[in-house]
């Protein structure tokens, strides 16, 4: 799968990241899409998955694959912390 394929979730309006999955199965013809986030924005990536799945593509697009891990780093105060990651793999039917 191209890296192309990749959607991050963050900060901007949900319906943004619903219309970029979407985008990906129709315009840009991919066979799979990969939805990631970390820490607070999770449950919005569980979201976005699950309406472009039931709601835009129904009964064209599937939950092929999902990834859950953390990541360790240093944040700005010089503390080692830990924040859970997901990946969400969304494939053509």
């Amino acid at each position: 799968m191209a890296e192309d394929n990749s959607i991050f979730i963050g900060t901007k309006p949900f319906m943004n990241y619903v219309t970029s999955v979407v985008v990906q199965f129709t315009t840009k013809n991919a066979d799979e899409v990969l939805v990631k986030a970390r820490g607070k924005f999770i449950a919005r990536a569980v979201d976005v998955s699950e309406v472009a799945c039931k709601r835009f593509l129904k009964d064209q697009i599937s939950v092929k694959d999902i990834k859950i891990d953390s990541e360790e780093f240093k944040n700005n105060e010089g503390r080692e912390v830990r924040v859970s990651t997901i990946e969400i793999v969304l494939v053509k039917k």
